[in-house]
């Protein structure tokens, strides 16, 4: 008789969840907006849905001189705000018990000690094995002080059979140079595999997806390509404006905020070729091959556009415009919109332009791909028949309605030959019963489980860079941006960038 599989001990076998081994966790940055509304939920999301070890640590450092239980009540108000799921005493009491928290500056020696020390006293009583994360949730601009700090102490060393990791956000510099430098800090103290940059982008449901629906299905990758797509948009629009994030984005702008690494991110997973495997390595191969293949066109003036939004009516509401947010330069030059237009030099994507856009104040928050086909070489119907047909399109959303729409003709009813466009939809929400998982859940989990493959590597930040910035210098010598009016779709000069090509933006 065959002795059969048995599914406790089989790694592939996907109805065991990945659960992360004994380890833990220090926070910095714990007071910010990103701790408190992303990362601390997050953390107890994985912890009620039984993904962490019973005995993870969480460690909070910061300016503030609190105990242990003033950092627990902080975290208690981010989990009962914020959480994905529901809110349940035994799970939070088990999690609580392992929180610690020191006090202390990202120069202080003595802060420092004190962490080092209690991280071994969480190895003791908590079971936390010397495996330990570090997350930055700080300015950039404090990284390299930090690093160096846990270099100094001896916590950035782990010993044999035990592990340390570093996790930073974006933005991951400023340029090119500067991105170089940040990488070189962490560098010298981190090995690469144990460097881990969010992109909160990459851990989203539906961005994965575009993998799924790319290389799972035959329908879809013998036409993607030239041959069939006319030309490719990525959108990340947002209906809010700065809020009171002025001191970061003042001087950061759109372009370096958003397009450098989700949207050129996004570019990859749609047009990079088949991997291999699934595998980080076999991934990030792919994805640096095709951001290698990625040109911008010679006439910056023509084929991009900037703009900054002014007053108007958002949510039946009147909003002031950049210029008057508080705190910000009144002779700001910072772009709140920006869009580029990108080709890729390979045989597959040979002649097909890529549309990338974000903005702030548009007309409404959502997040696309959108691959618009080319028309049929022959039509055998009248004009009238086929007035109302237009390009064939497969939009993939990422937020915030989760889900798939694809755009084809089909007859009117009726005893007249008529052909106009129907969408095809498919959404998460109603074709399944499991809930996504908040990106931050997901990439959260992987640091711990040392598994990288959505995390971009230093050599696609750096390209990234190596891309945008002829753009920025372009808009540098070129003067102010564009204004335009708040709940719209952006200034005139991106109508006008697509219309040299005969083509106009989706209104989402």
């Amino acid at each position: 008789m065959t002795d059969r599989v048995n599914p406790l001990r089989d790694p592939q076998d996907r109805r065991l969840p990945r659960i992360a081994g004994p380890c833990g966790m220090v926070l910095f940055g714990v007071t910010g907006d990103l701790s408190r509304k992303k990362v601390m939920p997050a953390i107890y999301d994985l912890a009620n849905r039984g993904l962490l070890p019973p005995g993870f640590s969480l460690t909070g450092f910061a300016r503030r001189d609190w105990a242990n239980e003033d950092f627990a009540q902080i975290v208690h108000e981010s989990v009962k705000q914020h959480a994905r799921t529901e809110f349940r005493e035994e799970v939070w009491k088990q999690l609580a018990e392992g929180f610690r928290f020191v006090p202390g500056d990202f120069n202080d020696d003595t802060a420092f000690n004190t962490l080092r020390r209690t991280i071994e006293e969480l190895d003791e009583v908590r079971g936390t094995g010397g495996n330990h994360a570090f997350y930055l949730a700080i300015p950039p601009g404090f990284f390299g002080d930090v690093v160096g700090q846990l270099k100094e102490h001896g916590l950035a060393e782990a010993a044999e059979g035990s592990w340390r990791r570093v996790v930073v956000e974006k933005p991951f510099g400023h340029d090119l140079e500067s991105a170089r430098e940040l990488n070189a800090t962490l560098a010298s103290v981190f090995p690469s595999g144990s460097i881990f940059r969010i992109d909160h982008y990459l851990g989203k449901e539906t961005v994965q997806n575009i993998l799924a629906t790319r290389f799972a299905n035959t329908m879809f990758e013998p036409i993607w390509n030239s041959n069939y797509v006319d030309h490719v948009q990525i959108t990340m629009a947002e209906d809010i404006g700065i809020g009171g994030r002025a001191g970061y984005y003042d001087g950061i702008g759109a372009a370096r905020d958003v397009i450098q690494n989700h949207l050129l991110q996004l570019m990859s997973l749609v047009a990079m070729e088949e991997p291999t495997s699934f595998d980080a390595e076999s991934l990030r191969i792919e994805k640096l091959k095709l951001l290698q293949s990625v040109t911008l066109p010679r006439r910056l003036d023509l084929t991009t556009a900037r703009g900054q939004y002014a007053e108007g009516w958002q949510g039946g509401e009147k909003v002031v415009g950049f210029l008057e947010e508080e705190g910000v330069r009144k002779t700001s030059g910072t772009e709140t919109y920006a869009a580029i237009t990108l080709h890729v030099d390979n045989r597959r994507w040979a002649g097909v332009p890529f549309y990338l856009r974000t903005g702030k104040r548009l007309g409404r928050r959502v997040t696309e791909v959108a691959v618009v086909f080319k028309p049929a070489p022959h039509l055998p119907f009248t004009r009238a028949a086929t007035e109302e047909l237009t390009h064939n399109a497969l939009v993939i959303r990422v937020q915030p309605d989760e889900g798939m729409t694809l755009r084809f003709g089909s007859k009117v009813p009726g005893t007249q030959m008529e052909i106009r466009d129907v969408n095809m939809d498919f959404a998460y929400g109603g074709s399944f019963t499991e809930s996504s998982a908040e990106a931050y859940e997901r990439l959260i989990l992987d640091v711990l489980l040392g598994d990288p493959p959505l995390f971009p590597r230093h050599a696609e930040v750096e390209r990234s860079w190596q891309i945008l910035d002829p753009v920025l210098d372009h808009w540098a010598r070129k003067g102010r941006p564009e204004p335009y009016e708040s709940g719209g779709w952006g200034p005139s000069s991106a109508d006008a960038m697509l219309a040299r090509d005969g083509r106009v933006w989706r209104r989402p």
